[in-house]
């Protein structure tokens, strides 16, 4: 006979640092949207009674003692056990109306990850500066990965529980959106964006996002995934520019040597060879990291496929 699906277990995880200000705010509007979700707070070592005030608005609380986002994200899909994974910041500055509707989106699509692109008129909601890296970093992923998001780093997202248990977790900082995109882009996973108002933060409250640093930091974590995931095309790049720098150094070597029989600029030659040799080994390793990475994408892929859909309905025959 049919049996009726299970009910989805939503959990709403809210990672933050000294939000004693809004926390309460991002818990009750949650709790009004998504009246049967399990909220968490994880608390990244606050000072100013975060914690204090998300107990007091009924929240679980869990504390993280590692510093940095990437490490609180780590701790949350490790912990939390669930079928739907809201995650959203704790300043107030997403809609948490649009809740429901992003998690009906992932139900109904069969989908692993919606993001909630942020669209706000507002000048303090968005910096120009965080608005221009935003662009700046997704295009550049999407350059390398082939395809991107319009809002990879928004902080408002709703998961499958096959994402959060196969993500390989290793940001540290607020690089972590970025590696949340590439996972799937990487897996080649079904994703979707839903525009969402965002609003500023509440007067007195302050962004923990440095522009230039976690931009930097950001900016290097999308070479380091480059390096990791594409290894082939990031070393050949190495390869083409040694032989290419090599060749362009031995033509007026090799034209001297046709008219005279001569090589005098021994040390050119020598710093050709070297660069060709050095092109080489680039091409090598890139060759045998790109069977790795491929052998690793597997690993993540097999450990996607052991967790069902959101939303799967089982039949039980009697």
């Amino acid at each position: 006979m049919q049996v009726e699906p299970r009910r989805l277990r939503v959990a709403v995880l809210v990672p933050c640092y000294n939000e004693a200000q809004t926390i309460g705010t991002v818990i009750d509007d949650f709790r009004r949207a998504l009246p049967e979700a399990a909220l968490y707070v994880f608390d990244n070592n606050s000072k100013d009674g975060t914690s204090e005030v998300a107990r007091r608005h009924g929240a679980e609380v869990v504390h993280v003692g590692l510093q940095g986002k990437g490490n609180v994200v780590r701790r949350m899909f490790a912990d939390v056990e669930a079928d739907v994974y809201v995650m959203v910041d704790g300043d107030a500055t997403y809609d948490a109306s649009a809740a429901p509707s992003l998690v009906q989106a992932l139900v109904d699509g069969r989908l692993d990850m919606v993001v909630g692109s942020r669209v706000s008129s507002e000048q303090a909601a968005y910096r120009p500066g965080h608005r221009f890296g935003n662009v700046l970093l997704t295009r550049f992923v999407g350059l390398i990965f082939g395809r991107a998001f319009d809002d990879m780093l928004s902080g408002y997202r709703v998961f499958s529980r096959r994402f959060v248990k196969s993500f390989p977790a290793q940001a540290r900082g607020f690089e972590t959106e970025t590696e949340l995109a590439v996972h799937a882009l990487e897996l080649r996973l079904p994703v979707r964006e839903i525009a969402t108002a965002y609003g500023a933060r509440p007067e007195g409250s302050h962004s923990k996002l440095s522009t230039y640093r976690d931009g930097w930091r950001i900016l290097m974590a999308i070479l380091r995934l480059f390096k990791a995931e594409r290894p082939l095309a990031f070393f050949g790049i190495g390869f083409a520019a040694c032989l290419a720098l090599a060749l362009g150094l031995a033509v007026p070597l090799a034209m001297t040597y046709m008219q005279t029989g001569l090589v005098p600029r021994m040390p050119t030659a020598v710093l050709c060879a070297s660069l060709t040799l050095l092109g080489f080994l680039l091409l090598v390793c890139g060759l045998v990291l790109d069977t790795v990475t491929h052998g690793r994408l597997e690993a993540k892929r097999l450990a996607y496929l052991r967790v069902p859909a959101p939303g799967w309905r089982f039949t039980q025959e009697t």
